[in-house]
């Protein structure tokens, strides 16, 4: 499910937020096992950061690494209609933040579709800023990929 909430501070009925924060969380129970991810969209001008977007969804059988590569798509997806200028990935896995900035090579076939996908969706923007964050600090979105794994264990 995918949540924007729209208008926002700072619209004047325009599409367009400068500056954006996106928090971003995949994960499995089991690897593979059932996934989920999360993602949460600030507008980074306003203070306090003002919520644009969020995403909270099952996706299926897969590994954590697929599920996180698909939360940092799907919140830049989300936000994809504002062409802000500037964005702010934070997310707590080092191995997608690690790719993205070309410290760490992908290796597994199945990773590079989705790291292209990333990739390209990221070069829409002036500045991209990636930054690996603990876990403690993706609070946001770890609750909405286990809140989506548990409505989907729960039958819901």
């Amino acid at each position: 499910m995918t949540q924007a909430s729209l208008p926002f501070a700072g619209d004047a009925g325009t599409n367009h937020v400068d500056e954006l924060i996106l928090y971003c969380d995949g994960g499995s129970r089991g690897n593979p096992g059932p996934a989920a991810i999360g993602a949460v969209v600030f507008d980074a001008t306003v203070d306090p950061p003002g919520r644009l977007a969020s995403v909270s969804e099952c996706i299926g059988i897969t590994t954590n690494n697929v599920a996180e590569y698909k939360a940092l798509i799907a919140g830049l997806e989300a936000v994809a209609h504002l062409h802000a200028r500037v964005i702010h990935v934070r997310a707590d896995s080092m191995l997608v933040i690690k790719q993205l900035k070309g410290r760490w090579k992908v290796k597994h076939e199945n990773m590079r579709p989705l790291y292209a996908q990333a990739r390209s969706l990221l070069a829409a923007y002036d500045v991209v800023d990636l930054q690996h964050v603990p876990r403690a600090e993706n609070t946001e979105a770890d609750a909405l990929v286990n809140a989506a794994l548990d409505a989907s264990a729960d039958g819901s």
